[in-house]
């Protein structure tokens, strides 16, 4: 089993929490269901109604991502 690396596949927020990378998510091939904040399979094994709120939050703050980057 390939051991974590910080920065690769995780992260800790301020908070003292966790967040898994994208890469991590990807390297474990599959959504496990969660909601986790970088999943790149667009949530597919989240319970609707939260797959929807949770891609409808991801948009937003790529658009605001977007918005803040291209007034720079």
């Amino acid at each position: 089993m390939k051991k974590f690396e910080e920065g690769v596949d995780y992260y800790y927020e301020e908070s003292g929490n966790m967040v898994l990378t994208a890469k991590y998510h990807l390297d474990k091939g599959y959504c496990c269901g969660h909601g986790c904040r970088h999943c790149p399979y667009d949530y597919e094994n989240v319970p609707e109604p939260r797959r929807t709120l949770l891609l409808k939050e991801r948009k937003h703050a790529e658009k605001e991502n977007r918005a803040t980057t291209h007034n720079r």
